[in-house]
């Protein structure tokens, strides 16, 4: 499912810094752009309007902004491979518990910017969605779960 995504990794390897030079990608965030990848494509497989990418703000980002049934959805998208949702106790671990408190006063004012930047009416029907990215490199599958219209702090 994700084999050309892998195949143009080397060339997505490399981001600029604010100064305009090249900087070298962590591990993590090669792996949490494949999984936005992914997901994006899933989105469009269902009828979604993406109508931003990667939104940043300094004191936040938005992951994914799309549009389906007149209403706005914000994604937060977290990856991981899978085999390593299970923890030491024997529980199962959830990527969406990332979201913490502090990311999402961060999401939620990146949010607000975002409908003032953008010009959204007020009465504009919106939510925000979690996605849950897991990727199995051995078998090249990817799963996703939605965690739709949380509450934000």
């Amino acid at each position: 499912m994700f084999s050309r995504e892998t195949s143009r990794q080397s060339s997505l390897d490399k981001s600029r810094d604010k100064s305009g030079q090249e900087k070298q990608k962590t591990a993590k965030r090669k792996l949490g752009d494949l999984g936005e990848r992914i997901f994006v494509k899933h989105l469009v497989k269902h009828r979604y309007e993406i109508l931003d990418r990667n939104y940043q703000k300094k004191w936040g980002e938005i992951d994914v902004v799309a549009k389906k049934d007149d209403v706005i959805h914000f994604f937060e998208v977290k990856t991981m491979k899978l085999g390593f949702e299970k923890l030491e106790s024997g529980d199962y671990y959830n990527p969406e518990e990332n979201v913490h408190y502090y990311k999402q006063k961060r999401l939620a004012r990146a949010i607000q910017i975002y409908l003032v930047q953008k010009k959204i009416p007020e009465n504009q029907e919106c939510q925000v969605d979690v996605a849950a990215v897991f990727l199995d490199f051995r078998r090249r599958r990817a799963r996703i779960r939605i965690t739709q219209d949380i509450d934000l702090a």
